[in-house]
């Protein structure tokens, strides 16, 4: 049995996007060219996918969230309310860099904070957790907390999110 997703009318969603069973693109969304969700996700309201993204299956992107090009989200990731991503290293306007962007990637089952900022060329492990308004600079381990400007490893958490350890040094 198919479930056709759901997108709300004022949405827009450019030419050649994939869009899974049962997701939900909510309120003031855009959809670029060559994105490609997953099935089951939940898109909340001005949320931005790039062109050429992937989300994989049970993604949830809460309000305000933009995914640019370069960065690749994998199945059952939460990302928070306005978590930010940036996709180049050295943004000049004067110097474009248009088609060379790093490669971000926030892998299985992790969860970002609201507020936090991901700057690109990173990796966000397996089930890791970045707090809300933690700015990433380096890879993120799996199954770590990590928080703080810049963001640094805090405790380790299990696939629930549950801290299982909290290191001394905060």
């Amino acid at each position: 049995m198919s479930k056709e997703p759901y997108i709300h009318e004022s949405s827009y969603i450019d030419n050649d996007v994939v869009i899974g069973e049962g997701t939900k693109i909510w309120h003031f969304c855009h959809i670029q060219s060559g994105a490609r969700i997953g099935a089951n996700c939940s898109l909340g309201q001005n949320v931005n996918i790039g062109n050429n993204v992937v989300v994989g299956n049970g993604v949830r992107i809460q309000n305000n969230v933009s995914v640019y090009e370069g960065v690749e989200i994998e199945d059952e990731v939460f990302l928070g309310p306005s978590c930010v991503f940036t996709n180049v290293t050295l943004p000049r306007a004067a110097f474009p860099v248009h088609g060379k962007y790093e490669h971000t990637r926030v892998c299985k089952g992790s969860s970002l904070g609201a507020n936090c900022t991901v700057v690109c060329g990173h990796t966000i492990g397996r089930y890791a957790m970045v707090a809300a308004g933690a700015v990433v600079t380096k890879d993120v381990p799996d199954y770590t907390l990590v928080a703080g400007v810049p963001a640094r490893v805090i405790g380790r958490v299990n696939e629930k999110g549950e801290i299982v350890e909290r290191f001394n040094n905060i």
